[in-house]
């Protein structure tokens, strides 16, 4: 039998696989789950021997059941290809006491290839599969990373349009180049006069607006997401934490069955979901320890029950984690309440009345794999420059918060058990913030190409054809709008 997927806000909200990737969100306003968590029915042991698509074909196949065989390979082997830069996808690198899961070697240097190499795929076959003849319009929020890895997936796919929003000062000047000179007839990049979480409540508006849906969908349109709300974000993420630990097991850094620790540098909450996921499927996975920047929205609620976005929101040198509504929390809340859909509904409800919500003892109790921690700026910066000069390995922000926070909260409880850290991000994508950390005095006063060039001879690592794709590209997005105009926005770019 197919595994169904229901909405986090009414059980009686059942679809497919395919029908809720292709629907992104469920027309509730819920997110889609799965109505089980099925079992990863691949001996441990073999994991050791098996490719990243192997392993991507092991795990996926278990949640995406509505697809065949031959389809579900077909995405895996279109997205798992030549653009990533190296055979491995995601390598496994050691530096000191702990193991960096590389997760940025995709066509944008950011963890959100991974999944986004691989959705455009899953998505049109979905549309095939579900025989939909409306034109698919992405409509995407982005805290600088979601952002490019989205455009360059979609771009000039057929059938699709994509449309990504982005707050105007709060991404890197990286991350912002990346996506104005974005080239595809079917690419829309807005900045918005807001921060991130405008960005995403204003899609989410959009998409819960039924009047603009058939509106649309009589222009020959219908709205999908790309963000980690779509269940097709989702399920590729597991991927690196199975893989991760076969590459453990084959390294001899532990043994089939012994637990590892993850810690991952988290913002919207999908990534670390995927490993409580993966530990669900069996996987062993000890702390999943949930790694905050200065916005500690989520170690506030992980040490209290309260979620609590009614505070202020600050820009840091890690924005793709600069976020105070983590969308995918909803779908744990969802999980500690017993599947209660009503309940989980009346907390949502709460968060967007109030800004706030508080869980019950025993919801806290169904999450106590959890545990959280937060770095400062300074700290983030402090353990960028502590890894190079103890083994010259570069880390990213958001990496080296993960990295502050296994090591300053957590590496002596952790004891021998094998640490993963999700590095998010190249190091490149953030060149100033990385090589200011290292040494701000000689490094402060380059412009931000010229320390990409001293970044590559510190690192002796080749510049990634992503950085240099951009250096002189053309500006080819340049609207920037109030944050009450998105849908002004998206009807210009769709009707005009």
């Amino acid at each position: 039998m197919d595994l169904m997927y229901n909405s986090t806000r009414n059980a009686g909200n059942q679809v497919t696989a395919s029908q809720a990737i292709l629907k992104g969100l469920a027309d509730d306003g819920g997110l889609y789950v799965p109505e089980r968590i099925p079992e990863l029915d691949t001996p441990l042991a073999s994991l050791a021997g098996m490719s990243y698509q192997e392993t991507a074909y092991a795990v996926m196949k278990q949640f995406l059941t509505d697809y065949s065989e031959e389809e579900l390979k077909d995405c895996i082997r279109s997205a798992y290809d030549d653009k990533f830069d190296t055979e491995e996808i995601a390598p496994l690198h050691t530096a000191g006491d702990a193991h960096y899961l590389e997760l940025f070697h995709g066509a944008t240097i950011a963890f959100k290839d991974m999944a986004l190499s691989i959705l455009p795929y899953l998505m049109t076959t979905a549309a095939k599969k579900n025989h939909e003849t409306h034109e698919i319009v992405i409509l995407t929020a982005t805290s600088g990373d979601t952002g490019k890895a989205a455009l360059a997936g979609f771009a000039d796919v057929p059938g699709t349009r994509i449309i990504v929003f982005y707050p105007k000062h709060g991404v890197s000047p990286v991350q912002e180049k990346q996506m104005v000179t974005q080239k595809g007839a079917n690419t829309c990049v807005i900045g918005i006069l807001g921060n991130f979480d405008d960005a995403q409540s204003g899609v989410k508006r959009l998409f819960a607006d039924k009047t603009l849906a058939q509106e649309l969908r009589e222009q020959g349109f219908c709205f999908s997401s790309a963000n980690s709300i779509n269940i097709g974000r989702l399920v590729p993420q597991i991927v690196y934490y199975v893989y991760a630990y076969g590459r453990l097991l084959k390294d001899g850094r532990l043994s089939a069955g012994e637990p590892m620790n993850v810690v991952v540098p988290t913002g919207n909450f999908g990534n670390i979901l995927a490993a409580f996921y993966a530990k669900n499927m069996g996987l062993p996975i000890g702390k999943l320890i949930c790694a905050s920047n200065e916005n500690k929205v989520l170690f506030d609620f992980f040490e209290t029950g309260v979620y609590d976005r009614n505070r202020e929101f600050v820009l840091t040198s890690s924005p793709s984690m600069d976020i105070l509504i983590s969308s995918n929390l909803e779908r744990l809340i969802y999980h500690a309440s017993g599947r209660d859909a009503a309940a989980n509904a009346a907390l949502m409800r709460q968060l967007s009345e109030s800004g706030r919500y508080t869980v019950t003892e025993e919801m806290r109790a169904q999450m106590c794999d959890f545990a959280g921690g937060y770095a400062t700026e300074e700290q983030t910066f402090a353990e960028i420059r502590r890894v190079y000069e103890e083994s010259g390995y570069i880390l990213d922000t958001h990496t080296a918060v993960a990295s502050s926070v296994y090591h300053n909260r957590f590496a002596g409880e952790c004891g021998s058990v094998p640490v993963v850290i999700a590095s998010t991000a190249s190091p490149y994508k953030f060149a100033r913030s990385v090589m200011t950390a290292i040494d701000e005095e000689k490094y402060g006063v380059m412009d931000d190409f010229a320390l990409i060039d001293e970044l590559q001879k510190l690192a002796g690592t080749a510049v990634p054809r992503a950085i240099e794709e951009i250096r002189n590209a053309p500006v080819l997005h340049d609207t920037v709008i109030e944050k009450d105009e998105m849908e002004a926005a998206v009807k210009r770019f769709l009707l005009s």
